[in-house]
């Protein structure tokens, strides 16, 4: 957890979503771990979690702005769907079609 959280915590203050989604994963793994009971179920939802989140720093720190700020949108605020390709009205999906990442 360690070495995850240094990862994510790289991009933060970069986009509020995300630092909302890590804090919120940290609450939720701390709770995981003081339930005492069987943490199966909460842990699959929590390892989902820290998939988006790992995605998400990523992108804020190595893709263009567009594409980062559309996943932030579309995946990690809290009325967001979790379909694939589900944008918020608003996402500019011109920009992440001729975006060029910044290492190009």
């Amino acid at each position: 957890m360690t070495a995850f959280f240094a990862e994510v915590e790289l991009s933060a203050d970069a986009d509020r979503r995300l630092d909302a989604h890590v804090g919120s994963l940290k609450a939720g793994l701390a709770a995981l771990a003081a339930e005492g009971s069987d943490p199966e179920f909460g842990a699959r939802r929590a390892v989902e979690d820290m998939g988006l989140a790992l995605q998400g720093s990523l992108l804020v720190r190595h893709a263009p702005a567009a594409v980062a700020d559309a996943f932030c949108a579309s995946r990690l605020a809290r009325d967001s769907g979790r379909v694939f390709g589900a944008l918020p009205r608003g996402t500019d999906a011109g920009a992440m079609s001729t975006a060029r990442s910044p290492h190009e």
